[in-house]
């Protein structure tokens, strides 16, 4: 790739999270274009679809959240393991208000290639919510739909408060803390039928709206 195409297409991707942040990810590929400063055509040629653009936007952070899970399931302490993978998910969340939805998007109903990554993270990060309840740390009636509703609840709080840091950590740890065994103190309503592929996270244009001040 030449010089010229790779700057603009570092561009286009700087673009596409500020565009996304502000106006979901399904935005406009043309007010990307705009924001990047270059023709509709030249963004074509370098994502040819939506999906390739958001997948290219937020490669990164996929790739965060891919070596978390790794990394959570090869940790000798599970409970460790499943602490830092939620805390490095809601981190992203947090940093990159275009992440959420695109986060969602990338676990697709099809029988594609996403598909399957899909499936093997949803597998793996069952076998860590077991691994975690078998060491007695993580309560026994945690269920791994129970990830969706952490994110639905801490994308709720940073779309209101984007750059409260503080009260983003502050959830997390009172929701970490709700779910050891020894905070069980009574047992929790059936769990939710959510899953990642139905979280209807920040696709519109109020994403990145503030709340009004009192």
């Amino acid at each position: 790739m030449r010089a010229d195409a790779r700057r603009n297409r570092e561009r286009i991707l700087v673009a596409a999270r500020a565009v996304f942040a502000e106006h979901g990810i399904d935005a406009p590929m043309a007010t990307v274009a705009r924001r990047a400063g270059v023709g509709v055509a030249t963004l074509y040629r370098h994502f040819p679809t939506r999906d390739a653009l958001v997948r290219g936007a937020f490669a990164q952070q996929m790739e965060t959240c891919a070596r978390a899970l790794t990394e959570a399931l090869a940790a000798p302490d599970p409970w460790q393991g499943f602490q830092q993978l939620v805390e490095t998910v809601c981190t992203l969340q947090r940093e990159e208000r275009g992440f959420p939805a695109a986060f969602v998007a990338a676990f697709p109903e099809s029988t594609s290639e996403h598909a399957q990554s899909r499936q093997r993270a949803e597998r793996d990060f069952t076998t860590l919510v077991r691994r975690a309840q078998a060491s007695g740390a993580l309560r026994a009636d945690f269920h791994p739909s129970d990830l969706a509703v952490v994110l639905l609840a801490h994308c709720g709080l940073v779309t209101a408060l984007p750059d409260d840091g503080a009260a983003s950590r502050r959830l997390v740890a009172y929701l970490l803390q709700s779910f050891r065994t020894d905070t069980a103190n009574k047992p929790l309503p059936p769990p939710t039928a959510l899953t990642l592929r139905s979280l209807p996270i920040a696709t519109d244009s109020s994403q990145g709206q503030r709340p009004p001040r009192a």
